[in-house]
């Protein structure tokens, strides 16, 4: 999303290339990653930003130089603001999810935000990551406080989402999967486990992360890789060592949870679906297929699927630490219900049909 925060963009490209090689070479292991899940791999959202910082070269201390887009606009602060709208819906009731955009938001949002929306409400995207530079932490969402503090200031208190222990354990995998990241201590600060609350670090509004989780199905974290925005070349390989393994983990925990398809009595698919998750206040839809994915955390669950024109079917369901677990639901048209006129009403009704009015 910064174009000077370079590293992400090579540690995709070689992850691309490590993919097809390893899937083509016989590996089990990404062989079945690859045929079970659909992984969609962006390496830059800012080359404008990438190329005017690449073209400073490395010995120049434009700390900024190629942060923004060609527009001079930080792409990270530039997605629409749900996090109002979610703050207020949670003290005072209303949509947890899918929250709508303004009529207008095409115009207050640059060309590269823009295509990057139209991209992710395109598919029903369920895990994600975005990549930056300059810490060495796993970031979780909120990104934006409650108390609105900027970076620098004293640190706001946690503002978790209603899926926080979820966000932890996504946070923790790659973390801990990292080569040092788990260690805490980067780049002159200290996160327990290597891993942070957006919004305890600091408050950032109009962020990527909480608006895929705010606007679709995605739950997506911020990866800071490297103290060094714009590290040299001959650190590549060793960056690429030390974060194999947790892109790899990442991936594949997308496959956890429960997962399946919303359909009617006659089989016939049911987009748009909403599936609740009892004590969880954040739900999710089913795609245009019918299908629908809701990560969780191993446990016992009360889930239910609801339609416009359909009975609510609610079920129980126990998630293990393996694979998802399948969860189908059948959803059976309404029966619209028979007001009956009042008994007054009706006899009302046969006097006058009977003598005439007065």
């Amino acid at each position: 999303m910064h174009g000077n925060e370079v590293l992400g963009r090579e540690l995709l490209l070689q992850l691309s290339e490590f993919l097809c090689e390893e899937f083509r070479n016989g590996n089990l292991r990404i062989a079945r990653l690859v045929q079970d899940t659909r992984i969609h791999i962006m390496p830059s959202m800012n080359p404008d930003g990438y190329e005017v910082a690449a073209a400073q070269g490395p010995d120049t201390s434009g700390y900024l130089v190629g942060r923004n887009n060609a527009n001079g606009v930080d792409l990270n602060r530039n997605f629409p603001d749900l996090n109002t709208y979610i703050y207020y819906n949670e003290k005072y009731g209303g949509l947890n999810h899918h929250l709508p955009l303004p009529d207008n938001w095409k115009s207050q949002v640059e060309p590269e935000t823009r295509a990057v929306i139209q991209w992710i409400r395109s598919l029903n995207f369920v895990l994600s990551a975005n990549l930056h530079g300059g810490a060495v932490v796993a970031n979780y969402p909120y990104d934006k406080s409650l108390e609105h503090r900027v970076r620098g200031s004293r640190r706001a208190a946690s503002t978790p989402t209603p899926d926080d222990k979820l966000f932890q354990k996504l946070a923790k995998v790659y973390s801990y999967a990292h080569g040092w990241m788990h260690h805490g201590w980067n780049c002159g600060d200290y996160f327990p486990d290597g891993i942070t609350n957006g919004a305890s670090w600091y408050s950032l509004s109009k962020g990527m992360q909480d608006f895929n989780y705010l606007h679709t199905n995605c739950f997506e974290i911020t990866l800071e890789l490297s103290c060094n925005k714009f590290p040299p070349q001959e650190e590549l390989h060793r960056e690429w060592l030390g974060n194999r393994e947790a892109l790899i983990q990442f991936l594949e925990q997308v496959h956890q949870g429960i997962k399946g398809m919303v359909l009617d009595e006659n089989n016939n698919n049911l987009p748009g679906a909403v599936i609740s998750v009892s004590g969880i206040n954040h739900d999710v839809t089913s795609g245009d297929q019918g299908d629908y994915f809701r990560l969780l955390l191993p446990g016992t669950y009360t889930v239910t699927a609801t339609a416009p024109g359909f009975d609510p079917t609610t079920v129980t369901v126990t998630v293990g630490p393996g694979e998802p677990k399948l969860v189908d639901f059948q959803l059976k048209r309404s029966i619209p219900q028979i007001t009956e006129l009042p008994v007054q009403h009706l006899e009302a009704e046969s006097y006058q049909s009977k003598y005439g009015p007065g």
